[in-house]
């Protein structure tokens, strides 16, 4: 009778500092996606013509939820979202919420934060869209919510970012 002996798994390991591609990847898909954020926050804060016009620029008077949300009027939660609309305390934290995000995830630190305030802003702008227009139920919306959950399971702020200094490291809300 022949006994089958089982042999061990090897597991790729990787040594501390060492980098896989994917590391690469996340990296770069976490600053393209911080830049997404960061330059909403400019462009509506500057009116620099690209989606805000200088006259309806954050620092003219103008506000940077409005356009959105009160486009969001006919929709399924629309007089939610458009009663919010221009509000000031709505404007302050949405532009907040664009410039940490956005910080966050191009410096690599605070990832974990930035995945929960970052795809809780997605989920309430995929909310206030619905019913979409090109698709039943999925979005750009939806999918950036799901990169940042992966940036911040990933670890994704060490590789090109200041997630591997050793306070970041120390300090759980950091990573």
């Amino acid at each position: 009778m022949a006994v089958h002996v089982q042999q061990p798994v090897r597991r790729h390991t990787v040594t501390a500092g060492a980098r896989r591609p994917a590391d690469h990847v996340w990296a770069v898909a976490r600053i393209a996606l911080g830049w997404i954020f960061l330059w909403a926050f400019l462009d509506k804060t500057f009116g620099w013509g690209f989606a805000t016009p200088a006259d309806k620029a954050w620092i003219a008077g103008g506000s940077p939820t409005t356009g959105f949300l009160k486009g969001a009027g006919e929709n399924a939660l629309g007089g939610f979202f458009a009663g919010l609309a221009g509000q000031a305390w709505v404007d302050w934290l949405f532009m907040a919420g664009l410039l940490g995000i956005g910080g966050a995830l191009v410096l690599g630190v605070g990832l974990r934060v930035a995945a929960v305030t970052g795809g809780l802003l997605l989920v309430l702008m995929w909310a206030a869209a619905l019913p979409l227009a090109t698709n039943p139920f999925l979005d750009d919306h939806l999918i950036y919510a799901v990169v940042l959950a992966g940036l911040a399971l990933a670890d994704a702020g060490t590789t090109f970012g200041l997630g591997g200094l050793p306070v970041v490291r120390r300090t759980p809300w950091l990573r």
